[in-house]
């Protein structure tokens, strides 16, 4: 009896419409769409930069809040490396900036890291700085 049921099992035939599903799944996510690649790369830029820098700050040129984080950062610690992106001077700016908030669920700038570590928006910084932690985290 258990024979005759593996021959049944092995000489079942499956529907064409299933075999193709199974085999063609893999086949989409091996090429990426244009919006998928894209992502991909916003998502490569923003964790490269906050690997690869002491400070990493994301930043709008018209910001004032922008403008008083990085005065302080950059006057307090100018021996650090500090990368600043203008996110309203970059065509993939929104998109960075739509990732930062998946990432850290913070809508607005600045958006700051130190030592890979998301520190917030300038009332964090500040305090930061204030505290003493900033400047831990600095050395650090």
């Amino acid at each position: 009896m258990i024979p005759r049921l593996i021959t049944a099992a092995f000489s079942a035939r499956l529907p064409a419409s299933l075999s193709f599903a199974l085999f063609s799944t893999t086949a989409s996510s091996s090429n990426p769409s244009q919006a998928q690649f894209h992502r991909m790369s916003v998502k490569q830029l923003v964790e490269d930069a906050i690997t690869s820098n002491k400070i990493t700050i994301f930043s709008k040129t018209w910001c004032p809040y922008s403008k008083k984080a990085k005065a302080l950062l950059t006057s307090e610690f100018p021996d650090t490396k500090t990368v600043i992106y203008e996110l309203d001077e970059r065509e993939d700016g929104d998109d960075i900036q739509a990732y930062l908030f998946q990432k850290t669920g913070q809508r607005t700038v600045p958006n700051i890291f130190v030592n890979q570590k998301h520190i917030g928006g300038n009332d964090d910084t500040q305090a930061a700085f204030k505290n003493g932690t900033l400047t831990q985290l600095v050395k650090a």
